[in-house]
């Protein structure tokens, strides 16, 4: 019995996933698709990532619970199961600064905050972001 309530209860994962792919910002209701391979092809598409979306927000909520990290959510309030979307919208900002070309990229606008995430998932993120 109770895993089958496990299991009842573990829809609602994936309809906040899907609730993510119908959102304005994936974009998806600007694609006008007539043939049904396109249809599947598009879903499929979809599908792929929104399980790399998943993927990623597992493995972020792991480790910030492994290595007992803590990320602030919208409150400021330190939290161990950030959504991938809070994640990436606390990114937006952030640059790469070159002066010349033979100088090497700066990071611009890095925070604490975008530190634990990047302490949470390591390599190969701090190589870009170091």
């Amino acid at each position: 019995m109770q895993g089958l309530l496990d299991l009842y209860k573990s829809q609602q994962k994936v309809e906040r996933g899907f609730h993510f792919l119908k959102s304005p910002e994936f974009l998806t209701s600007s694609f006008y698709l007539k043939k049904p391979e396109r249809i599947e092809a598009l879903l499929m598409v979809m599908t792929c990532c929104l399980m790399v979306y998943a993927g990623l927000e597992h493995k972020i909520r792991t480790q910030l619970k492994v290595k007992a990290l803590h990320f602030p959510n919208q409150k400021k309030k330190p939290i161990q199961n950030p959504t991938a979307r809070w994640v990436f919208f606390s990114f937006i900002g952030i640059y790469l600064l070159s002066i010349t070309q033979e100088q090497q990229l700066v990071v611009v606008n890095l925070k604490e905050r975008h530190e634990v995430i990047l302490q949470a998932l390591v390599s190969p993120y701090n190589f870009f972001y170091s």
